[in-house]
């Protein structure tokens, strides 16, 4: 079945999609980088990059490094990390209201089951 997927494009360029918010919502449950990356099957050096990415896309960072304590550091979500993480949720749920079911609908009715190689 047909689905969709967000992905907003600043106008700097830089990208916010469906895989940085799951990574936003993987720190902010695990307390750490390191941690949300084996949550999410993915190496650490990727998701660092995901992250400095985001980071660097914003006035201010969305998630920062918490030093210190008896566990070590950790990363957070910042305020600016929440809102972008709700705000990128409330949009995609907007997009997949009722109205978008029937277009994506109608537009599955005419698709073919297998054209070959996903390019």
């Amino acid at each position: 079945m047909a689905r969709l997927k967000l992905t907003i494009a600043l106008g700097s360029g830089a990208r916010i999609g469906p895989g940085k918010a799951a990574l936003l919502e993987s720190v902010r449950s695990t307390g750490s980088i390191s941690a949300a990356a084996r949550a999410m099957g993915m190496d650490y050096k990727r998701a660092w990059l995901l992250i400095d990415s985001l980071n660097r896309a914003f006035t201010t960072p969305v998630v920062e490094r918490v030093t210190g304590g008896t566990g070590g550091g950790g990363a957070v979500l910042t305020p600016l990390g929440r809102d972008l993480l709700a705000r990128y949720r409330r949009l995609e749920a907007r997009a997949a209201d009722a109205e978008a079911a029937a277009d994506l609908a109608e537009i599955e009715r005419h698709a073919v089951a297998d054209p070959g190689p996903k390019v």
